[in-house]
């Protein structure tokens, strides 16, 4: 039997607006914390002294956090509105507590805003920005609405995410200037890496996204093959860290990210006996452990460009 995907979405409320606090649940702080550190690896990365640029370092994180992820959340909450209708009718789009098309209207409201702080960053920051609110788009919204494929939509989210955050810390740092070749290699593996994390998500989410159409990993693959597939693609990027960071004389760098991405393998194999028990787990425990290389790698670049 087909759905109507408008059955899904309770009635709307009579109220014209929504209240502040369905907004701030519409833009998920607690989904902020892995772009504003990705931003905050760049700006460490950069070599550049921290304190005499603390203005620069806030408007950076705020573009990181609360404005392009929290607006990529909105756009992919107003275009997921009916299959959250199925996998969590409470969330504020379809439990009604963000009116009308309010959902759409604050994803356009920080596009702009997003642009306008990008613009007093410098021109490499403006340029990462525009791409990663592309991909936020993208993402989400027809016509490409990558998400409805887990190998795209999952690349779009790592790059966003963790790439073009890294990059924005970097080039902000440098008065707007394209950061050295280092950086942008770690950066570049490190968002390679964040694709498996995405697909921790997924799991939860089978059922509706089967439903409405949305190849997600553990769709297409299955939950324990994803389980698989999504170890090894955190894992293989930070192998190639360990490498460079060993052929940069980092050891003890290359040391850290060696011991958490041990710990990291011994937690994927009860992820991978059990995802859909797991994965939230996983997220708590061995996601953290990733993001620690991360500044751990961005120490390492800013002690070998220093030498």
């Amino acid at each position: 039997m087909s759905i109507d995907p408008t059955d899904l979405v309770t009635e709307q409320p009579a109220s014209a607006y929504p209240k502040p606090s369905a907004v701030l649940e519409l833009l998920k702080p607690i989904t902020w914390f892995p772009p504003m550190w990705a931003f905050a690896c760049g700006v460490v990365s950069s070599g550049v002294p921290l304190l005499q640029n603390w203005y620069i370092i806030l408007a950076g994180m705020i573009l990181a956090g609360p404005l392009v992820c929290a607006m990529s959340q909105a756009i992919n909450d107003w275009h997921d509105r009916h299959v959250d209708a199925i996998n969590e009718p409470d969330r504020p789009i379809p439990s009604g507590r963000i009116p009308g098309k309010w959902g759409l209207y604050i994803a356009g409201i920080w596009t702009v805003l997003s642009l306008l702080v990008a613009a007093t960053l410098g021109p490499w920051v403006m340029v990462a920005t525009i791409a990663g609110l592309i991909l936020a788009w993208a993402y989400s919204a027809p016509p490409f609405r990558l998400k409805r494929n887990g190998w795209l939509g999952n690349a779009a989210c790592g790059f966003s995410y963790e790439s073009l955050s890294w990059i924005t810390g970097a080039a902000a740092m440098l008065g707007g200037s394209l950061p050295p070749t280092q950086v942008l290699i770690l950066a570049i593996l490190y968002g390679a890496g964040a694709h498996g994390i995405m697909t921790l998500n997924d799991f939860k989410a089978i059922k509706g996204d089967s439903e409405m159409g949305i190849n997600s990993l553990p769709v297409l693959l299955g939950p324990e093959r994803a389980a698989l597939v999504a170890s090894a693609i955190m894992a293989l990027p930070q192998m190639a860290v360990i490498g460079l960071l060993a052929s940069w004389q980092q050891y003890i760098e290359a040391g850290i990210v060696t011991l958490l991405l041990m710990a990291q393998l011994l937690m994927m194999k009860r992820l991978v006996r059990d995802p859909i028990k797991d994965a939230y787990w996983y997220s708590g425990f061995g996601v953290p452990l990733y993001v620690l290389g991360m500044m751990a790698s961005a120490v390492a670049v800013r002690i070998f460009a220093a030498t």
